[in-house]
């Protein structure tokens, strides 16, 4: 597998990106880097296997006070692969290269489910419960180093 990233203002007519799931990231990923600014390392990617645009990956936006967000999101037909643990180690090791003393976060539901589990097996911790702007009341974890 492999991480891919997703780039500002991407051309969506490719071939690469003709499933739903790629078009809808794609405009999402336009307005966000308008939100938050397309600086790399700290942008959104494709995770690639075998050729094929299986999920995403990436950091919620620059890191801000010494600390940086993660997500991943593995495209329903693929999950059970390995994929988001994957893209969690990806982005952790790409965020160590960067900057080794960032802090790095995770949030998820409130609720132990497939993505805790990725969490923990990658040293993170469960750290409390934060609001989201998606969520509403979501789990904050952190990674140990």
């Amino acid at each position: 597998m492999e991480l891919k990233i997703i780039e500002l203002n991407a051309n969506k007519l490719n071939e690469t990106y003709r499933s739903d799931n790629c078009q809808m990231l794609l405009k999402t990923y336009d307005e966000y880097y308008q939100e938050i600014g397309f600086h790399l390392p700290w942008v959104g990617y494709f995770v690639i296997k075998e050729n094929q645009i299986v999920g995403t990956c990436g950091f919620t936006g620059q890191p801000k006070e010494g600390k940086v967000e993660i997500a991943y999101w593995t495209f329903e037909e693929y999950e059970g692969q390995g994929i988001s643990s994957f893209s969690c180690r990806e982005l952790l090791l790409l965020s160590q290269r960067f900057d080794p003393n960032i802090l790095i976060t995770a949030k998820t539901a409130p609720e132990h489910n497939a993505s805790t589990k990725i969490l923990q097996n990658n040293g993170f911790a469960f750290t409390e419960v934060v609001k989201d702007h998606e969520i509403g009341d979501a789990w904050l974890w952190t990674y140990e180093i």
